[in-house]
């Protein structure tokens, strides 16, 4: 069994998904912080393929040397399967949820709605049919637009798109609402090309000041995030990962990291295992229901 004596003598690596996204950026700012902390290397592999860096870092030796930045698909990427191959709360260690990006619900400025109750209104009546657009399934704009549709009971038809076409279409009006990702909605509010009207986070988010909840429009216990975290292997040293979740979380809640990371649309979070154990359970037990649900009835349209 690996010693924490020493930790950490040598370079540390963390795998990650491609460059440039926000697993990407998550990585490499805890990387470069804690290389100074920890005062040793500590880099960032990245991989093309989302998936590959899982069971990866899973087989890894539990030293505390080989490390993973990954987002929601580790978690909620299982429920998809019938016979998952992997479960994350076996096969890792969680060390902290490092940041957390809301989406945004905006409507087209066609739409004649300024708030939930509104919208909702609107689609209750026959006069309309109304389309939400969203990324692949399992994205967070897909699997907040099918909460919504679950907790709300309204007719929305999805219209499904590769990731760059979803956001297009909206703006052209081809189709009417969103559940867009804080950094794809984000530079276009405050234009007349879109209309926010709620986040989705549990709590009002610094990213969109003054823009009310799902959860406060009249919807308790709603919410939708990308959520970004550090993993270790399972069976790494509990006094590993203490050290790792002490550095992380401090440098976490610096102002300085707070704010450059507010920059690109994110959330600082920086909790304890413990509490990134009970947010992973308590995240797929919600999104159980709502993948189950949609795989039994939903229809949807694709577009590219």
């Amino acid at each position: 069994m690996p010693s924490a004596t020493g930790y950490p003598d040598k370079p540390i690596g963390i795998a990650t998904s491609a460059r440039a996204g926000s697993a990407d950026f998550v990585a490499r700012v805890l990387a470069r912080e804690l290389s100074l902390s920890l005062r040793q290397p500590v880099t960032v592999d990245n991989w093309a393929n989302a998936v590959v860096p899982m069971p990866v870092i899973a087989d890894a030796r539990p030293d505390g040397y080989s490390l993973l930045v990954s987002g929601g698909a580790l978690w909620i990427g299982p429920l998809f399967e019938e016979k998952p191959s992997r479960d994350v709360l076996r096969d890792f260690v969680p060390i902290t949820l490092a940041a957390s990006s809301p989406n945004i619900l905006v409507v087209h400025p066609s739409l004649p709605v300024n708030s939930i109750q509104e919208l909702i209104a609107l689609a209750e009546s026959r006069s309309r049919t109304l389309r939400y657009s969203s990324g692949s399934t399992g994205s967070s704009s897909y699997l907040a637009g099918e909460a919504f549709k679950l907790m709300t009971g309204i007719n929305l038809v999805r219209a499904a798109y590769n990731e760059s076409g979803a956001i297009d279409d909206l703006i052209s009006g081809k189709v009417q609402l969103m559940f867009g990702t804080a950094g794809v909605v984000a530079p276009h509010l405050g234009s007349d090309k879109l209309r926010a009207l709620a986040v989705t986070s549990a709590r009002p988010s610094m990213l969109v000041p003054g823009l009310p909840t799902v959860a406060a429009s009249g919807f308790p216990g709603f919410e939708s995030a990308t959520q970004i975290g550090l993993f270790a292997p399972a069976q790494t040293p509990a006094e590993i990962v203490e050290i790792l979740s002490r550095e992380s979380v401090r440098i976490l809640r610096s102002p300085v990291i707070r704010n450059e990371l507010l920059k690109t649309a994110m959330d600082t979070v920086g909790s304890s295992p413990q509490e990134f154990a009970d947010t992973i359970k308590s995240e797929m037990a919600r999104l159980e229901n709502v993948i189950v649900r949609r795989s039994e009835s939903n229809t949807a349209i694709s577009l590219a």
